[in-house]
Formats: C-alpha cells, structure tokens, sequence
C-alpha cells in the first residue's frame, strides 16, 4: 500500500497518518520529492480499510501496490533514483563508467589500471579481494591487503571504488576503504547480507543472480531497501540458459522492463554475461543503446596472464577502443558517456 499525502499536507498531518499505520503494525518508509511526499506501507495491511485513511486530513490517495517489490517500485518513487559513490553517480542523463580488474593481484598490476581506467573516463574503480571462485583450488584474492591496494590506487587518481563483500563478515572491512559494496551474483538471496548491506547505508550495486527472474532481482533489492539503505543499482550480468556460445546471456531487454517498474538505475556488465574479450565491446554498445544506466567493464594490462577471468577481460587499448564506440552511441540516443 502506498499512502500519497497532498502537496499542502502539515508535518503534524503525516505524523498521524505516519501513526495511524505503525499502530497497525505496519512499518512506514518516507518518500519525499518536489512535488509530492509518499508512504510506502511494508506488512500486512489487508486489516486497513484505504476509504477510511484517504478521509486522514493531509491524505489525497491510498494506492495498492501491483507488485510484490513495493518501495523498488515507480509506484513508490516515479523519479529515477541517482546513487551516488563518492563524488561520481549512477542515474544521471551521464552514463556511469565503472571498470578494473576481476582481481587485485598486485600494487603494480592496480596501479597500472586505475590509471589506464581513469584515462580512458572511468569514475569508479572495480576489483575484488574476496573472490568467490567456483575451485577452492584457484586464486581468492588479497584479502584486506587488496582493498588497501586498490584504494590508495583510486585515491591517485581521483576514483571511487567498488568491491565485494561475499558474508556478513567482510561488510566492515569494505566499508573501510571502498566507497560502494557489491553484492554478487552467487549472493543475490543471501538474504542476511542484503539486510547488513541495507543497515549499512553504503551504496549497493546488486547483481542479478545467474537464474534470477526480473522479479526476484527486485525482491533481493527490496530487502535492502526495507532496511533503509536507498542508494541500490541494480546490475546486469548475464544469466545462465542453454546456450554454450557465451559465458552467460546478457538479458539486456531487461534494461527497458526494470526502468520501467523501478526507480533504481540499471547497470550492465557485459564482460561477465559473455565471458568473450572480442564480444565485450559489442555488447558494451549495446547496453547503451538499450539504455543502461552505467556500464561495468573488466580491464587487465595483460589478460592472458590474469589470475583471474582473463578470456573477459580487455586490454587497455582494447578499452579506449571500447568507450570511442560507446560515446557515439550514446550520443545517438541523447545520452553521455
């Protein structure tokens, strides 16, 4: 349910109607815009009769919600959500870069790329410390000696940085030294760190799980959202069918349908939905002529020797060349990259 107070409604006037629905047990998330202030109402609230609040002075309508995802929801908040990761942002008519290595390996090896990435307009480094390999018996990444890497690499060049968290645990560490946690794929329903990381009030990027509907996707930002952390990006990273050609298959109508029900900004990662370092680009491309909110590329000075995801990742050439293509396509459709 979703109450919408009129535009001269008092302070006093929410207070009650704010009261009236917690006395029913209901917990009440604020939204406030230029134009208008809605409550959305999360909890069972079939025992409210909607004629009996839209009569609440300051009340101008009760809308039920169509969706299970109710504060995810363009019901909830019509206008776009911007997230903002240190002094870059996800939402705005500006496409967000976000690029860097599947890995941090080394000083040398994080250095280099932020400032290949930086160069070529990246506004938020990616790398992982924690990495959630499918073999316990291949690379797992640095640990907190990572993060300390690729912070002080971003901070060089004037970056911000997003990194994984895989459990609950790694959560105060990467609210040390990143500016954004991501939640990855594996851990689209690890429900208790979706929580944490809303507690947190960090911004989320929120992968889609490899069999995750649009749906479920939502349902997962949802309960960071409840915990009420609203800075989430949702982001595309292919999904698992059939099909061997690619790595994964990058769902990119999902692009359209997601803006379309939420306010939340659509990021995508092509280099993880095809797993295929000449495919990137043209999917890159793609995703902006989709739409896409902000693309996130993995990039490596030298990709065959990566310890990790190196058939994906590009080159630093291969990266110039990249965002070259992506600003002329979002220049056709009204966008900047």
């Amino acid at each position: 349910m979703i109450v919408v107070l009129a535009p001269e409604a008092t302070e006093s006037q929410i207070e009650e109607v704010t009261t009236r629905l917690s006395r029913a047990g209901l917990s009440v998330h604020r939204s406030s815009g230029r134009d208008r202030t809605v409550l959305g109402v999360v909890g069972d609230a079939s025992g409210l009769d909607p004629d009996d609040l839209g009569r609440l002075p300051g009340v101008r309508d009760v809308v039920r919600v169509e969706v299970p995802f109710r504060l995810a929801s363009r019901q909830f908040e019509p206008t776009n959500t911007v997230v903002r990761v240190g002094s870059a942002t996800i939402g705005e008519s500006r496409i967000a870069l976000i690029a860097g290595p599947c890995a941090v390996e080394s000083e040398a090896q994080i250095m280099a790329i932020a400032e290949a990435v930086a160069a070529a307009g990246a506004t938020v480094l990616r790398g992982g410390a924690f990495k959630p390999r499918t073999s316990p018996y291949t690379f797992q990444g640095l640990g907190e000696e990572g993060l300390r890497l690729m912070r002080r690499a971003a901070d060089r060049v004037g970056l911000a940085v997003v990194t994984e968290a895989l459990d609950i645990a790694h959560l105060p560490l990467v609210e040390r030294y990143a500016d954004m946690v991501q939640v990855g794929s594996r851990n689209m329903q690890n429900f208790p760190l979706l929580r944490a990381v809303g507690r947190s009030r960090m911004p989320v990027l929120l992968k889609r799980g490899m069999s995750a509907t649009i749906e479920e996707w939502l349902l997962a930002a949802e309960h960071v959202l409840v915990e009420g952390n609203r800075q989430v990006a949702l982001c595309e990273r292919g999904i698992r069918t059939f099909e061997p050609y690619t790595r994964n298959t990058l769902d990119l109508s999902c692009v359209p349908v997601v803006q379309a029900l939420s306010h939340l900004p659509v990021v995508v990662d092509p280099s993880h939905a095809v797993g295929l370092r000449d495919k990137v680009p043209a999917m890159a491309r793609a995703a902006v002529a989709a739409g896409a909110d902000g693309l996130m590329i993995e990039v490596h000075p030298q990709p065959e020797q990566a310890f990790s995801d190196g058939a994906q990742s590009v080159s630093f050439p291969e990266l110039e060349g990249l965002v070259r293509a992506c600003r002329k396509v979002a220049g056709a459709v009204g966008r900047v990259l």
